[in-house]
């Protein structure tokens, strides 16, 4: 039986600071800038790689369908026979064409880099053997070794001049540039563990028990504080203070420049963590999956269980009285009719999502109910003043960062992170995508489709789009921290959020890029890059764009691979005119050693499973010895 706490009533009205007036005031203030500026004018995956499963489907998708005969998504037996006619097909066979942009010096160093990142031993003892070297050779020879290998297969120089050559020789054989500044902290363990438990705890949690309400997913556990620890392609910021989160916009501003500077409609990476505290991060994951949650279980009291997220919808009439049963006091059946001019009798998820958009002082109205104590407790109730100032900081360096990528015509390309922390990232992205991508997609989410909720967070967030008009803009990769994520879940005891098995994660890949296309073809206001280095993945897109018919000049889908890695599918496809990028990573050359330490954890696993891209250099060597071409130079 529930009881309840005092709540104030939920009346619209609202009180003193929060979300919605911070968001909305800034929404309103940039929307307005950026209108007069625009008028003036991976295991698998461009950053990591996993495992996933499983999904549903959106209603307005089906009837655009059912609307089209002769056509999936869009157009008609008209348009079915122009896509016929203007199908492009690419073949990733074609050594010379795959091998064109490179000399034979640089396909022999891919096979010897390549080999050498398939043995265990070397992976597994990579930063001692690379210590040892260092001694040896003295940094000065050290380094140009690194250069000759393993720096020179994946980073692409020490700063934004060196970077210039790489970056301008790819796209002339039609392949772009998604920049990232890959300086990392090189520190231990133990040292990254306590960087992370002094970040991720309030002060006023500090010696006290208020921790103890939060759910185990959502606290700092120091035995998972080093979030370096198995994330593959994907480098990790520490909280320092805020002084050097300024410090990380700063690098971000300088890469955002470079990509301006050194080529056309590049895209610029940048992580939500470099930029303030984990720990509102943290809390704020916390109240979203709590407050998301909370709808799922009144849905479940409807009889709605078991339906895809999108099509669970709930009777306002019903869930007033349901709430007034457990003892809220709010009136929520006349706050959401009041926000509608016709109002349906039901919500969904998104509708759901509005009190927490539009609420002031919400850490004071909300109420879920806390099943242990049996009662309703107000969602945010150690969400403090301090918290608030936490978001605003975050989000004014974001805005700082999108402004600087307008003025120098770069996308920004929002990295994904672990589960406990994506939902505030993800939602923080969103409300500056809804400010910046009115016009044209700027900002770019990162959605990891071997987790479990993959399809439900690009359909939902594909539905508001729609709803308030703005373009839609994701990258989707498999994931980068499978291995991290698992082992979390089963010490601190919460749900696996990563799906079972790799073939599930393939499923689940396609079917949210399936969903995503589908929408492009039917108001061509989305946009996605596939970022995966699965030669199947994209032969699925190609096919897909085709029977869509949309094609590659519309600059709609894009494609996505690391530098270094899978030129056999990146070069065709940017020679056959796809955008296509690689995520190019640079900075001085013992700066970057963390990131070359797990690109090779990470390529021992790639390579012992990709036989392929091997075969493919050799048979591209041999080519070139036969035909007299040992000496080819690629001229552009």
């Amino acid at each position: 039986m529930f009881h309840v706490k005092t709540v104030p009533a939920l009346t619209r009205a609202g009180a003193d600071i929060p979300f919605r007036r911070l968001l909305f005031s800034r929404r309103l203030r940039s929307t307005v800038t950026t209108t007069s500026a625009t008028q003036a004018e991976p295991q698998d995956g461009v950053s990591g790689g996993g495992s996933g499963g499983g999904g549903g489907g959106g209603t307005k998708h089906d009837s655009a369908r059912l609307e089209c005969p002769g056509q999936p998504g869009r157009g008609g037996r008209d348009t079915a026979a122009a896509a016929a006619a203007n199908e492009i097909s690419v073949d990733f066979d074609q050594t010379r064409e795959a091998y064109k942009s490179k000399d034979s010096l640089e396909l022999l160093r891919s096979l010897v880099v390549f080999k050498l990142c398939s043995y265990d031993f070397l992976v597994d003892k990579n930063k001692e053997i690379m210590d040892v070297g260092k001694k040896i050779l003295g940094q000065r020879a050290f380094d140009q070794f690194m250069k000759m290998t393993f720096y020179g297969q994946f980073v692409a120089g020490e700063d934004h001049m060196t970077i210039r050559p790489l970056i301008q020789k790819n796209q002339a054989f039609g392949v772009g540039s998604v920049l990232d500044y890959s300086v990392e902290e090189d520190i231990s363990q133990e040292e990254a563990e306590q960087k992370e438990m002094d970040s991720c705890v309030p002060a006023a949690e500090k010696g006290s028990i208020g921790e103890d309400h939060r759910e185990e997913k959502y606290k700092a556990h120091k035995q998972f504080g080093d979030r370096h620890g198995e994330a593959t392609a994907a480098h990790t910021y520490f909280y320092a203070d805020e002084a050097k989160c300024d410090q990380h916009m700063e690098t971000f501003i300088k890469c955002i420049k470079a990509s301006g500077g050194s080529s056309m409609d590049g895209f610029s990476a940048i992580k939500m963590t470099a930029l303030g505290r984990p720990q509102f991060l943290l809390q704020y994951s916390e109240v979203l999956m709590k407050w998301r949650r909370f709808f799922t279980f009144l849905a479940s009291q409807q009889g709605k269980d078991g339906m895809e997220a999108l099509e669970q919808r709930l009777e306002l009439k019903q869930l007033q009285e349901f709430l007034t049963k457990l003892g809220a006091k709010g009136d929520f059946y006349g706050w959401f009719s009041g926000r509608k001019e016709e109002s349906s009798g039901t919500i969904d998820m998104l509708d759901w999502n509005g009190l927490i958009d539009d609420r002031t002082k919400i850490s004071d109205l909300l109420v879920v109910p806390n099943m242990e104590l049996g009662e309703l407790v107000p969602l945010l109730q150690t969400f403090s003043v301090e918290e608030e100032k936490q978001m605003k900081r975050i989000l004014e360096r974001m805005e700082v960062l999108v402004k600087h990528a307008m003025e120098n015509g770069v996308r920004l390309m929002v990295d994904a992170e672990q589960t406990y922390l994506q939902p505030a990232i993800s939602r923080l992205t969103l409300e500056m995508q809804r400010i910046y991508n009115r016009e044209k997609p700027v900002i770019f989410n990162t959605y990891q489709c071997y987790l479990k909720e993959a399809y439900d967070n690009v359909t939902m967030d594909v539905e508001l789009s729609r709803r308030e008009g703005w373009h839609f803009a994701a990258k989707l990769v498999r994931g980068a921290y499978m291995y991290q994520e698992r082992e979390r879940a089963k010490e601190i005891g919460y749900e696996d959020p990563i799906n079972p098995d790799y073939e599930s994660t393939n499923r689940m890949y396609h079917r949210c890029l399936d969903y995503v296309l589908d929408e492009i073809a039917h108001n061509r206001n989305a946009n996605v890059m596939v970022a995966s280095h699965n030669e199947d993945t994209v032969k699925h897109t190609l096919k897909r764009m085709n029977e869509l018919g949309l094609v590659p000049t519309e600059n709609k889908v894009y494609f996505g691979q690391l530098l270094g890695m899978c030129d056999q599918i990146s070069f065709p496809l940017g020679q056959a005119g796809f955008p296509v990028y690689k995520y190019v990573p640079y900075g001085p050359v013992n700066e970057v050693m963390p990131y070359l330490s797990r690109r090779a954890q990470e390529n021992r696993g790639f390579m012992k499973g990709a036989q392929k891209e091997r075969e493919l250099l050799w048979q591209e060597l041999k080519r070139r010895l036969a035909s007299g071409e040992l000496l080819y130079r690629p001229t552009y």
